[in-house]
Parts: structure tokens; C-alpha cells; sequence
């Protein structure tokens, strides 16, 4: 390994360290959780833009859209858990003021991640559907579900580049460059979707196919400008060709803080799954109830999110530059701010449930009461999802992925337990009373382990 003397001295704004280990703490997660909450929303826009142009061309598009979310949203997880592991060690050593490591974890993320991204899609591409030919026996739904998939599976690499480039710089603590990345990717989405769906001069036109090669075509150009950026090294990270060789030591460090986070993400992709069968015993009525609430907790899951990646950045930054008191101030400012953010959210909720809920259905007036019931009966513990993601952030900063895995396990396992049980006695009503019956137990055990404190004062990097 060169020695840190020899490597390019990379440029990084006084400004920026003030934010992450000095000066107003609400001021730092604001600056930093503004951004994240807003990118994660335009994820979601992104989404949302692929199934208005989809929906255009009828049920059975839309329906093999749908088909293939779940496989893709377990597979991204698995993006998402190792790029958290190299955000988390880019948070400490950017926080020790180790630039050399900063790069260097970056590029080893980079390759482990794409050497999976590869492997991932070759797999997924001739294998695609097989696994969809489960979920329908719909001939000409499972055609346009196939051919969607393997070009999505073919994007997947790109999209992880994106996902380690995102990741790294918030380590460091930039999130505009990505989120403005995101927001012109979305608005080029918008207008290159139909142009593939329906065709132009010389363009055919490839329908479901053409929405998902639109896909791949702005996660590309994502990819190629995070490549871009991090060779010239633009926000504090540079990546050279030598950083990008797989060192054992690194990757080792990277499996074991990832697999975890992985494993966390995809329980809770899992137990969206697993509620839909539960569910589904309870006829029509109550699926379109569950999906008009679950959504509504996806616009809260979103922020709540946000807030748990800005704690792992903030907390990470500072644990690395053995300021702990700062640290530990930090997790208790952000606590304070996620629960009476997300409790406003909720109150909100709770009082427009029925017009949420009839904005989806207008004419269903069974429908909307038993939407409004699911919204009414969750609504009031979405403060406490705040203050759980905070912790869960917290634990992952300091290295503790197991723990974090391990209280997402609890949480979706008590979810499917109580709705399962509550529905035996009460039907629909025990399933939304098992939400905030979750949420409240899953609470219990993230303050149990954030009051052990044990974490706090862990040393990752050495």
C-alpha cells in the first residue's frame, strides 16, 4: 500500500467539515436530511412515472410491471446493505480526516459491488421467467413481465455504481450533487418513456419493454456521471485504478457490515410479501384497504429513512473523530426531530384519512371507511418509526449491522404475528391494529439497545 503522503491531496470545504463535527447539530442533520428525504422522494417519483406511462397501455402491462417489483426491490437491497457498509466506513475515516481510506474504501465498495451486480444479472437475465412464470399463469402477462425484467436485470449494474456513488458522498457529507443527479434523471424518465413505449421515426415501439430500456438508459448516464466525479475526486473522494483492486482485508469488512444490512433490508421487503398473504384471506375489500393505507406508510417510511442514513452519516463522521458526546447528542437531537416530524405527518393523516383515501377510490364508500380505519389506527405511532430509524442509523455508524438487522427481524416477525393472531379474533381490524402494535414493540427493543450504550464507544476503524 502507498503511503498517505504520496496520494493526491483532495480538496474538501472547510464548511463542510463544520457541518459534520462542529456547529449547530439541528443545523447539521437539517442540511443533510433535507436532501436524502428529497432524493428518496424522487426514487418514489421515478417509480410513479414508470406506471402513469405503463398505465396507458392496459391492464396487463400494469400488471407485469407489478409482478416483477417485489424481485427487483429484494434484489436492490442487496446494493443497498453493501453500499451502507461503505458509507459507514467512509463516515469514520472521512471523520479522522483519513482521505487516503475515504478513496480507497470507495473503490474496493465499487468493485465488490459491481463483481455482485454482474453476477446478479447474468443469473436474473436467464432466469427471469422462471421465476415469473410463479407469480402468473397469464401468457401474455408473463411475455411482457420477461422481457421488462431481463432489461431491467441488465440496468442492475449501473444502478449499483449509482447506489455506491450516492452512498460515498454522503459519507462525506454532500447530498445536493446526487439528489440534483436524481431530479434531472427523473425529468429525462418522463419524457424518454413514451418515446420507447409508443416509438418515433426510427424507434419502434416496444411498449413495457420500451419503459424499462428508458430505465436502463438514465441509470446509465447516473452511473457514467458518478464514475466521472469520483475519478476527478470533484467532493473529497477519488478513486484511482489501484483503489479499485479487491484487497482481502476490505472485503472481509465490507461482507461483514454489509451481509447484515442486506439481510435487514430484505426482511422488511419480505414482510410486505408475507402481509399481502395474510391479507389476501379477507377477500378484495380488504386488499385495496391494505393497499391504500401501505402506501400512505410508504410517504412516511421514506423521511423516516432519511433521517436513520443522516444519523449514520453524522454519527459515523464524529465516532471516527472519537467525539462521542457530540455523537451521542446528535442521536438524541435526531430522535426529538424525527418523532415530532413524523407525529405531524400522522395527526395530518389521521385527520384526512377519508379524504386521502376517497382521492384514491371517489365512488367506493366501503372502501374509503375501511381505508380511513387502517390510516386512523397507524397514524398516531408514526412518531415512533422515527425515533426507531434514528437508533437503527445509529447502530449502523458505529458498525453494529447485526443489531440493526436484527431489530428490522424483530419488527416485520412481530408485524406478521400480531396481524396474524389479531385477525383470528377481529378480521380486518386486527391487521391494522397489528401495525401499531409492531411499531410499538419494535420501539422497546431499539431504546433496549441504545440504552446499553456498548455501541457508542466501538471502534471500527483502526
Amino acid at each position: 500500500m502507498s503511503s498517505e503522503t504520496n496520494q493526491p491531496i483532495l480538496k474538501q470545504p472547510i464548511l463542510k467539515k463544520n457541518h459534520l463535527l462542529e456547529g449547530s447539530i439541528i443545523k447539521s442533520i437539517l442540511m443533510i436530511a433535507i436532501p436524502v428525504i428529497f432524493a428518496n422522494l424522487l426514487q418514489t417519483v421515478y417509480q410513479l412515472i414508470d406506471t402513469f406511462w405503463v398505465g396507458r397501455l392496459g391492464t396487463e402491462a400494469v400488471a407485469a410491471v407489478s409482478l416483477t417489483f417485489p424481485l427487483l426491490f429484494f434484489l436492490t437491497s442487496l446494493a443497498m446493505g453493501f453500499a451502507m457498509a461503505g458509507s459507514i466506513l467512509v463516515a469514520q475515516y472521512n471523520g479522522r480526516g483519513d482521505k487516503h481510506n475515504v478513496s480507497l474504501v470507495t473503490g474496493q465498495t465499487l468493485s465488490l459491488t459491481i463483481v455482485l451486480a454482474i453476477i446478479i444479472s447474468v443469473l436474473g437475465y436467464f432466469s427471469s421467467e422462471y421465476l415469473l412464470s410463479f407469480l402468473t399463469s397469464d401468457s401474455l402477462v408473463l411475455s411482457q413481465a420477461t422481457s421488462y425484467l431481463q432489461i431491467s436485470f441488465i440496468a442492475m449494474t449501473a444502478m449499483f455504481i449509482y447506489n455506491i456513488f450516492q452512498s460515498s458522498l454522503r459519507g462525506v457529507g454532500e447530498v445536493k450533487f446526487p439528489t440534483i443527479i436524481i431530479l434531472i434523471t427523473v425529468i429525462i424518465n418522463f419524457f424518454i418513456d413514451p418515446l420507447f413505449m409508443y416509438g418515433w421515426e426510427f424507434i419502434p415501439a416496444m411498449g413495457v419493454s420500451g419503459v424499462a430500456l428508458a430505465t436502463l438508459i438514465t441509470e446509465s448516464l447516473a452511473a457514467i456521471i458518478g464514475i466521472t466525479v469520483l475519478i476527478k475526486g470533484t467532493y473529497g473522494v477519488k478513486v484511482t485504478f489501484p483503489d479499485l483492486k479487491l484487497r482481502m482485508s476490505f472485503v472481509k469488512k465490507l461482507l461483514k457490515l454489509g451481509t447484515p444490512t442486506s439481510l435487514e433490508m430484505s426482511s422488511r421487503s419480505l414482510g410486505m410479501v408475507l402481509m399481502m398473504f395474510i391479507v389476501s384471506a379477507f377477500g378484495t375489500l380488504a386488499i385495496a384497504s391494505y393497499g391504500i393505507g401501505t402506501r400512505m406508510l410508504m410517504m412516511v417510511i421514506i423521511p423516516a429513512v432519511g433521517f436513520s442514513i443522516v444519523t449514520s452519516a453524522l454519527v459515523g463522521n464524529n465516532l471516527g473523530a472519537r467525539q462521542h458526546q457530540r455523537a451521542e447528542l446528535i442521536i438524541k437531537t435526531a430522535m426529538k426531530i424525527a418523532f415530532w416530524t413524523l407525529t405531524v405527518v400522522g395527526v395530518l393523516m389521521f385527520i384526512f384519512a377519508e379524504a386521502i383515501a376517497t382521492f384514491f377510490v371517489p365512488n367506493e364508500t366501503e372502501l374509503v371507511l375501511m381505508a380511513a380505519q387502517f390510516i386512523h389506527i397507524m397514524a398516531l405511532t408514526f412518531g415512533l418509526i422515527g425515533i426507531q430509524m434514528v437508533i437503527v442509523g445509529a447502530v449502523k455508524a458505529a458498525g453494529k449491522t447485526t443489531v440493526s438487522m436484527f431489530l428490522a427481524m424483530f419488527h416485520t416477525v412481530s408485524l406478521i404475528v400480531t396481524s396474524y393472531l389479531l385477525s383470528l379474533g377481529w378480521g380486518e381490524l386486527g391487521l391494522w391494529i397489528a401495525y401499531p402494535t409492531a411499531n410499538i414493540l419494535a420501539l422497546g427493543l431499539a431504546v433496549y439497545f441504545y440504552k446499553r450504550k456498548d455501541w457508542l464507544h466501538k471502534e471500527l476503524v483502526d
